[in-house]
């Protein structure tokens, strides 16, 4: 299928790791499996391909799954050698296969917003053109504009979020930052939500200390977001999950920014599990607790967290050694609970980092979140 010149993610500009590689025809994802001690990228050569990449976390965070998702399919249709059928067909064809990659991680509603968004379009390109290729094309260049659009997003997360921690947080002349999970470069098209905030404050000098959480039992912080902060020499200690609270209670954490996979119109949560816990703690220790996600992150069909789906992991991610790969250390017929995601309830949160400013609170109870997202497009709040 012709097409124009190639489009390469700006992200790949940045001195920044990048979990996606990508231009047209082509797309390799970093396999974050094998991170620190192997830089891995692996082909993905169509939608099957997205869709274990997903599943299997070679690629992860909510950000970079919607991305990944969507590159996949364009990669597909973009070498399809041969074609046969309308425009109807090929919308058709793009709809099914992108209701097949929402099911490989049904937590992350950056996913099932991105490819809603894009069955709007291909449905809208069929209704104007007869041919599929001109189906195939718009489907091409919006899933593009997607990857570029989440790293400029990124950069609005931190640069709003460094700002308001300036303002807001006690200490704010050097604050010390406790993250979890990983929430940089390798979990979205570059940068980062959560980690994007902390890379912000620390390239205006503000950053004492970023603190991270190993996360089990996959270990996104001690692998992903520790491998991150010594790439880009940032000051950073790494502490087990059992860790923090203490941490807390020794006066050492100013702030905790984490990130989302789902927030429900009450501000309610699902982010890695571990999350509710540090908000638990945060709480009880007088310090305030952030979600940074993009809008995307944000579902208004949801009233609660309640309603949000919980993945839950395979066993072996506990029997065994690196994420189930290694070797066993749990005794043989344990039962075992192993959920990929909790909720942290909205009145824990004390404000949501978006790219579009901050979603703080009404008083002090309740989040106007229907009404920020309704004008984010005309305003910006702070």
């Amino acid at each position: 299928m012709a097409l124009q010149t190639d489009f390469i993610a700006g992200a790949e500009a940045e001195n920044t790791l990048q979990s996606i590689c990508y231009k047209r025809g082509s797309l390799q994802l970093l396999d974050q499996r094998k991170l620190p001690l192997e830089i891995t990228y692996l082909d993905i050569r169509d939608a099957s391909d997205g869709w274990v990449a997903i599943r299997d976390m070679v690629v992860r965070g909510a950000p970079a799954i919607a991305i990944a998702a969507a590159l996949s399919l364009a990669v597909e249709v973009f070498n399809f050698e041969t074609f046969s059928g309308t425009s109807e067909d090929a919308a058709s064809f793009l709809v099914k296969k992108l209701e097949y990659l929402v099911s490989s991680r049904p937590t992350a509603v950056n996913l099932s917003d991105a490819a809603t968004k894009l069955k709007q379009v291909v449905m809208q390109a069929a209704d104007t053109s007869s041919k599929h290729e001109d189906v195939f094309q718009a489907y091409i260049q919006a899933a593009e504009i997607m990857l570029k659009d989440d790293v400029t997003s990124n950069k609005a997360i931190g640069s709003y979020g460094a700002n308001f921690l300036r303002d807001h947080v006690k200490h704010s002349q050097q604050l010390s930052i406790l993250t979890h999970c990983n929430t940089g470069s390798l979990a979205t098209a570059g940068y980062g939500t959560a980690l994007g905030v902390i890379r912000a404050v620390h390239a205006e000098g503000a950053l004492k200390r970023a603190y991270c959480t190993e996360t089990r039992p996959f270990n996104q912080g001690s692998r992903l977001t520790a491998f991150e902060l010594v790439h880009d020499n940032i000051p950073a200690t790494l502490i087990a999950d059992s860790a923090a609270a203490a941490l807390m209670k020794n006066g050492r954490v100013d702030a905790v920014i984490v990130g989302a996979d789902r927030v429900a119109a009450n501000g309610d949560t699902a982010n890695k599990i571990g999350t509710y816990s540090l908000a638990l703690c945060a709480n009880h220790h007088q310090i305030p607790f952030y979600v940074a996600a993009p809008l995307t992150s944000i579902d208004l069909s949801l009233s609660s967290g309640e309603e949000i789906i919980i993945e839950e992991r395979s066993a072996k991610e506990l029997l065994n050694t690196h994420g189930g790969l290694g070797e066993q250390i749990a005794a043989s017929g344990i039962s075992v609970w192993n959920p990929a995601f909790d909720v942290t309830p909205a009145n824990l949160i004390a404000g949501i980092i978006t790219e579009k400013g901050v979603i703080t609170k009404m008083g002090k109870d309740a989040f106007d979140i229907k009404n920020f997202v309704q004008n984010a497009t005309q305003q910006t709040f702070v």
